[in-house]
């Protein structure tokens, strides 16, 4: 998959497209649905299938009080489109100038760039343009003008409710993971760069990789049996999420930390992902350093079990 910023970096030579647009935050069931349509409608028009999303969630712009947490790292959410079969990624950066576009000009933008623009698939209650102003009545009229096709793709529903990434981030946040799973279509998993720490884990025999994880939504703090996958290789380790309260900080810092079994090396600044297996236990205070330490060799052995 292509990756651009601008629909004139895409040399399309007379080429038809196919546009799917949405922050796909998570890319769950409803948003799968979109894509797949989106490709469907690419193979039987020889056009190119083109995801268009956003660097950052557009509330972190227009309203930073109302910014969710996010499911999914941009890598992540990278990858998952790619894997539904899209040719390209038109990935817009979100700022204040490009929110007070409107609805009209961002469509007939698209609309003008890739001239050969045959449909433009969205959710029903997909909303866009300054102030959200635009929905999917609107597409259908400029579809009209442009000579597009819209499709308005109903919420998929699952155990009779709405699968929507508000409620898988509701979900992960109360350790629900299995329904988070089930909305994913897919195991749920958090992804972010290893990132230097203060090495206590080394000073204790027992190395982490801190992730930055910065932005998304987390399960519950404690230990968790997990599979790492970085650097293309996957392995058994055990995750704490957690403030590590044993020692005593002025100000704990919310910390994402892996122990790799079996794994020397240093892996600073690579994208490490994390798929949980089975929560150990919840976090907690010990006497002593020597204590956690004899504590984490028990969480090794318990993980163990749980792969």
């Amino acid at each position: 998959m292509k990756v651009i910023h601008a629909a004139n970096e895409l040399q399309l030579a007379g080429q038809k497209v196919c546009l799917a647009i949405g922050f796909f935050d998570g890319v769950h069931l409803g948003h799968q649905q979109i894509i797949r349509q989106t490709v469907a409608d690419a193979r039987q028009h020889e056009a190119v299938a083109v995801a268009v999303t956003f660097d950052n969630h557009p509330n972190t712009v227009v309203a930073p009080d109302r910014a969710p947490l996010l499911i999914y790292s941009l890598p992540q959410k990278i990858r998952a489109l790619e894997s539904l079969g899209v040719d390209v990624l038109l990935l817009i950066h979100f700022d204040k100038a490009f929110s007070e576009q409107t609805g009209e000009e961002f469509v007939g933008c698209l609309a003008r760039e890739f001239s050969g623009l045959k449909s433009l698939c969205v959710g029903a209650d997909f909303t866009f343009g300054y102030r959200r102003s635009g929905n999917v009545a609107l597409l259908k009229e400029l579809g009209q003008k442009f000579n597009f096709t819209v499709h308005g793709m109903a919420a998929v529903s699952l155990d009779g409710n709405v699968v929507s990434s508000t409620r898988i981030r509701e979900a992960v946040r109360t350790g629900n993971l299995d329904a988070a799973s089930q909305m994913l279509g897919r195991a749920y998993s958090l992804a972010g760069q290893v990132v230097k720490g203060d090495r206590l884990g080394h000073e204790l025999g027992f190395p982490t990789a801190n992730l930055d994880a910065a932005g998304l939504v987390l399960p519950p703090v404690g230990v968790y049996a997990v599979h790492a996958t970085v650097c293309g290789q996957t392995h058994r380790a055990i995750l704490n999420i957690g403030r590590r309260p044993t020692l005593e900080s002025p100000n704990p810092q919310l910390r994402v930390e892996a122990h790799l079994l079996n794994f020397q090396g240093e892996l600073y600044g690579e994208e490490m992902e994390i798929a949980l297996v089975a929560k150990l236990r919840d976090e907690k205070r010990f006497a002593s350093l020597a204590e956690l330490k004899a504590q984490i060799a028990r969480d090794l052995l318990d993980a163990g079990s749980r792969f």
